[in-house]
Order: C-alpha cells, then sequence, then structure tokens
C-alpha cells in the first residue's frame, strides 16, 4: 500500500516553506512528519474484514504495526533521519477487495514498554512519550519563518548565545492520555482514559491503483500557528487541559473534552 504526503494539497518537503496554513496565514517549515500505523485491513465486497499480515522486516514493521516516515533529515528537518518510508507492506488471501480499513496509533499492549529494548521502529525514541504515556502516534511539527527566510528553530540556534528567545513552533503530537501509573516511568495496567487511536475507513479502495494521501493541512485550518496557550507545550499534545487541541482533535476523528468527534480529515484516498 503507497501513502503519500502533502501539505496543504501540494506534495511535502523538508526544504519547502508553507504560507496559508492554519489562521495566521503566517510561513512555516516543516520539522517532524511521521505516524504510526497498524491493524491494517482490506474489506471483501460482502463486508468481511481481513487483516493484512504485514511483513515482518523489523525496520518498519512489527507484528501489525508499522511507521510511516515523510521526512529526510534535509532542510528544516534537522532532527530526522535520512531513510524514509511510505509503504506498507504484507499479504492478504486472494480475493475481491474493495475496502481498506487501519488505525494511525500503536495498540495499547506495544504502547508502554521500553523503547530501549524494543524491536525496531517501536525503539525510536524520537516517537515516545514515556511509558505511562507510551508512543507518538502522529508527530508533526512546524515552525515559523522570519523576515528573512530563517526558521525560528534557526533563530534559536544562532541567536541563543546573545540570550534571545524566539517561538518554539507549533506541534501536534497525537498519543493516549489520561494514563494511570505510579509515576511517568511506569507503564499503566490497564488503557489510558483517552486512547487517542484514530480509525481510519474507506468503502472504496483499490490498492493495486490508489494511494493513501496524509495531509494535516485540514486538520490544523482552524490553528494559529504562530500562538500557543499560555503554560501549554507548542500546538496541540493531547492531552485534555490544552486548549489549542479543541479544534484539531475533533478533525482527527477524536473526541476533545465535551467537544464531539467529526469525521477525520487527515486521510483521503485517490
Amino acid at each position: 500500500m503507497n501513502f503519500a504526503a502533502e501539505l496543504g494539497g501540494t506534495p511535502f518537503s523538508c526544504t519547502e516553506t508553507y504560507n496559508g496554513l492554519g489562521t495566521a496565514d503566517s510561513p512555516i517549515q516543516v520539522l517532524d512528519y511521521r505516524m504510526f500505523v497498524s491493524n491494517v485491513a482490506l474489506i471483501t465486497e460482502d463486508g468481511a474484514t481481513v487483516p493484512l499480515e504485514l511483513e515482518q522486516d523489523r525496520r518498519w514493521q512489527v507484528e501489525t504495526i508499522a511507521l510511516l516516515d515523510f521526512e529526510d533529515g534535509t532542510g528544516s528537518c534537522t532532527n530526522g533521519t535520512a531513510e524514509t518510508n511510505m509503504t506498507v507492506r504484507g499479504t492478504v488471501p486472494e480475493g475481491n477487495y474493495t475496502g481498506l480499513r487501519f488505525n494511525i496509533g500503536v495498540p495499547f499492549d506495544w504502547n508502554h514498554g521500553d523503547p530501549t529494548l524494543a524491536p525496531s521502529p517501536l525503539n525510536l525514541t524520537a516517537m515516545f512519550w514515556n511509558w505511562r504515556g507510551g508512543y507518538k502516534f502522529i508527530k508533526f511539527e512546524t515552525t515559523p519563518v522570519s523576515a528573512d527566510g530563517m526558521n525560528m528553530a534557526q533563530d534559536m540556534h544562532t541567536e541563543g548565545a546573545h540570550g534571545h528567545s524566539a517561538a518554539s513552533g507549533w506541534f501536534l503530537h497525537l498519543g493516549s492520555t489520561m494514563c494511570q501509573s505510579n509515576s511517568r516511568t511506569d507503564p499503566p495496567e490497564s488503557p489510558c482514559a483517552n486512547l487517542n487511536v484514530m480509525t481510519v475507513a474507506f468503502d472504496a479502495f483499490n490498492a493495486l491503483r490508489q494511494q493513501i494521501v496524509i495531509d494535516p493541512a485540514p486538520v490544523i485550518a482552524a490553528s494559529d500557528l504562530t500562538m500557543n496557550t499560555p503554560e501549554t507545550s507548542p500546538g496541540c499534545m493531547s492531552f485534555p487541559n490544552d486548549a489549542d487541541c479543541a479544534t484539531v482533535l475533533p478533525k482527527l476523528g477524536l473526541p476533545f473534552n465535551d467537544i464531539s468527534a467529526e469525521a477525520q480529515r487527515l486521510v483521503a484516498v485517490r
């Protein structure tokens, strides 16, 4: 299955500056763009769900989990990796399949282990919060671009010696929240109150002719990417006290506090 990363309807690149995203209409660059998918299945003509048996390469895929990595470590993505992955590979029994279903997230049984002991791609600590919270299911990070074309992440690096400060950016980190354990370094014994695992389904999908397009622009359309709620982490970190999530999580098909979920707007097929 082939995935494509876009931003605002254009192919994603770590070397591009993007305009017209969010409400501020201020130029941004992207620092990171990765996500976990799991429990991929095809749907038959009669509505039966048939799991895709993933190729166990233990690099990008393990068990029912795969990492999609759209950044390539160039341009503004300096904290990323050179390797990318835009496919999910596996097999199903021969048949006539007309639909697709998968999750964006890591199953609970795998979500709260020790990433330093986990098989790849779950050993990627850049995609991990802590044992209590587990993995970042989606990691999409942006930074504003100043008038001279330098992003704020670069500004912080070059001006730090002079004691200057700059906006750290606007991040979307989707993950499980309200998890109960004795400490941040202890895994929860039961599922978190907010699993925040997305379910994506398409009644019509042809794996031989169509690709799955990921585009966060509709999800962040009502967010000001240059501002952040005081006393919270930059952007939306999925926690109930983070007001910046109020216009974001519902567009991922997830409820947020007393705000109902909408139809997810992150994923499309074409």
